[in-house]
This record gives structure tokens, sequence and C-alpha cells, in this order.
């Protein structure tokens, strides 16, 4: 399963980092991309979660 930070916007005063990471279906087998912004000290945090 592959995990990527791939941006840092910065909106304001807050700091935000878009994630994405692939999640693939139980019932298909096929793979698809689940995108957050968040702020960057939970990034590790949401891609440790299934």
């Amino acid at each position: 399963m592959a995990k990527k930070s791939v941006a840092s916007l910065q909106t304001g005063s807050k700091r935000l980092t878009k994630a994405i990471k692939m999640v693939k279906s139980p019932n298909t087998g096929a793979y698809t991309f689940v995108e957050s912004v968040m702020s960057p000290e939970k990034v590790n945090e949401w891609l440790a979660k299934k």
C-alpha cells in the first residue's frame, strides 16, 4: 500500500497538509485513493489507521 504526503497548503495562519493513501477494496480487490486535508501533526496518525 503506497502512502504519500503530497502538498503543504497555507491558508491564513493555519498550516495544512493534503495526504493521499491507497485503499484496497475487500469486495473487488480494486484500489481507490482517499484524500484528506489536515494539520501536519495528524498525518502519520491518519495514514496508520485502516
